[in-house]
């Protein structure tokens, strides 16, 4: 059995405090709150199967992955469920939020509201030209996109669906929502036995 790490007390952290922290421990910092999140496998392979989605029109300037720091700030380090960011940045981590196309959230029961408002503010303000929000928690998959509108540096909501997902941005992509669903609902009839 593993202890649990002993994390140093504060009431605000920075990036600067980061280094303090076990370094295999998985962290995001918002807003100056420090996050220790712990993903279900589902989430987990929700998140592999939005990847697969954008891999497949994906040019080869860009790569497509999972769970990576983001460098935004003093106060916020967030790791986007899904990113597609510059190749060149590949061996990188955190990568500058500059060179960010897309950042995808999947929806927890306990980050319902920090994806919907605050990471989505921290993503909006660095410049982050698209935003995905999939929310697995509901009967059926959801997925909303938001693009950046405006000088105010703010989402703006395009697309709300529980259906096939086709979008252009950052490239042609499709997401079959319902074969996701379908995937979830037989993964969690599956632990029942």
């Amino acid at each position: 059995m593993t202890a649990a790490p002993i994390l140093p007390e504060r009431h605000e952290w920075t990036v600067d405090d980061l280094g303090d922290l076990p370094k295999d421990l998985p962290y995001e910092l918002i807003n100056g709150r420090l996050i220790v999140p712990s993903p279900t496998a589902l989430h987990q392979d929700l998140c592999v199967r939005l990847l697969l989605a954008l891999e497949v029109n994906c040019p080869p300037e860009f790569l497509v992955t999972i769970d990576l720091s983001m460098r935004v700030d003093r106060r916020n380090e967030p790791r986007p469920d899904v990113v597609v960011i510059r190749r060149k940045h590949a061996g990188r981590s955190p990568v500058p939020i500059e060179d960010t196309l897309l950042a995808v959230e999947v929806v927890s029961p306990t980050s319902h509201f920090r994806d919907l408002y605050d990471k989505a503010k921290v993503y909006a303000r660095a410049g982050v030209a698209s935003y995905w929000v999939v929310d697995p928690q509901q009967e059926r998959i959801a997925l909303t996109e938001y693009t950046l509108g405006g000088v105010a540096r703010e989402y703006e909501q395009v697309t709300h669906t529980e259906d096939l997902f086709v979008t252009e941005r950052p490239w042609k992509v499709s997401v079959d929502l319902p074969a996701l669903t379908a995937r979830r609902n037989d993964l969690l009839a599956g632990a029942d036995e």
